[in-house]
């Protein structure tokens, strides 16, 4: 039960308070759900650095100039919800035992806190990598590439994971793929070489189907795949990077997906335990009462990316309101998720996967086809409307 006095006895007359930190998939999601059911009774304010939220698999558009920074991007300020308003403020102090956070703009308290601040990246964890490197997980470093991508004219290309985990598993294989399209369509393929460096034995661990038809695609158009292997440093001046096994690889371009950690004030908020913010896989709790924690930021147990940071906002959110309602808890959270994978010339596969339900995570895939490119747009612009109302 959320701690105030008697508030599910009395919630014709009080408003639920909720702060939900971090507009992403989650974020949004929560959002979204609590408005919906709660309307007038709700009072929540979803705070976000940024002004704008964009789906992460838009950032290949950007990197491969197919469309611009401001086609991809949908404006927090569009967001018009019964009980709810946004502030763009950025976040410098997180009280779990209060639920209060602070600002740059003021401070705020709530019955309930939900943390859904994301994953952020830490470049100066692999040496060289700022200096001797490129990376596309970011909005700012898909531009960059997008600007340095039609001066490359020859040369190896590698695609290299920095650490472990990273969000959205299936995006490194995902860029050697568009990749090897993008350098074909530049007529500079055969004189290009591209290797995806990755810390698993296989692309996608939890769905082999998925895992095999990506790396038949590889062999198909002479990809490399170094399995079990992370990028630990960048020498600029060599062109060179080194695994973590002391192996070197001379590159004229590299792509890297950088070390994750959670946000700063994340890790200052006594909140975290061995970097993430651990949390009830069932409902997404942590052991603050009232504060809950979704995607990215949280060890769940699911891999980081949006559709299972919405999956786990729907759970939270009918925790919130079962406890704010003195009604049950939902059923459990079942790591459930669906997965979108671009193999170039519109062609899009589907990877569906399930963490919690059966003994060990499962995935089915479906294959690659022009039809499941239309599918993957129906998923964006469908969230779209339902969050932005456009």
């Amino acid at each position: 039960m959320i701690q105030r006095p008697d508030l599910h006895e009395t919630n014709n007359a009080v408003k639920l308070r909720v702060l939900v930190l971090g507009a992403g998939f989650g974020g949004l999601e929560l959002t979204s759900i609590l408005s919906e059911r709660l309307g007038d009774k709700l009072d929540l304010t979803l705070i976000d650095q940024h002004a704008d939220f964009y789906f992460g698999y838009s950032k290949f558009d950007l990197m491969f100039g197919r469309k611009t920074s401001d086609e991809i991007k949908l404006a927090y300020k569009n967001i018009v919800k019964p009980g709810v308003k946004f502030l763009r403020e950025t976040i410098t102090g997180i009280d779990p035992d209060k639920r209060r956070v602070t600002t740059t703009e003021s401070s705020y308290e709530a019955d309930v806190l939900v943390i859904a601040l994301g994953a952020n990246y830490d470049i100066t964890a692999t040496p060289g990598l700022a200096e001797g490197g490129n990376e596309f997980y970011s909005l700012a470093g898909a531009a960059v590439l997008r600007d340095l991508l039609p001066a490359f004219s020859k040369g190896r290309v590698i695609v290299g994971v920095c650490g472990a985990p990273f969000k959205c598993p299936p995006a490194p294989s995902e860029a050697a793929l568009l990749m090897h399209v993008y350098l074909i369509r530049k007529g500079i393929r055969e004189h290009c070489e591209i290797s995806l460096v990755m810390p698993f034995s296989i692309p996608i661990p939890p769905s082999p189907d998925s895992s095999t038809a990506i790396l038949a695609a590889f062999a198909e158009r002479n990809i490399q795949f170094i399995a079990k292997k992370r990028v630990a440093a960048i020498e600029p001046a060599r062109k060179v990077a080194v695994l973590d096994d002391g192996t070197e690889m001379a590159f004229d371009l590299f792509l890297g997906i950088p070390r994750h950690i959670v946000p700063t004030v994340v890790e200052t908020s006594g909140l975290t335990v061995n970097g993430w913010i651990p949390v009830d896989p069932k409902n997404l709790k942590t052991k603050f009462p009232g504060v809950y924690a979704i995607g990215d930021v949280a060890s769940v147990g699911t891999p980081k990316a949006g559709v299972f940071a919405e999956g786990a906002a729907k759970i939270a959110a009918a925790s919130i309101i079962a406890s704010h309602e003195g009604t049950p808890e939902p059923a459990p959270y079942d790591g459930a998720g669906t997965c979108y994978l671009e193999f170039g010339e519109g062609k899009v596969g589907k990877v569906d996967v399930n963490f919690f339900s059966g003994p060990k995570p499962t995935g089915r895939y479906t294959e690659a086809t022009l039809e499941l490119n239309e599918d993957k747009k129906f998923f964006g612009s469908s969230r779209q409307k339902r969050w932005f109302g456009s």
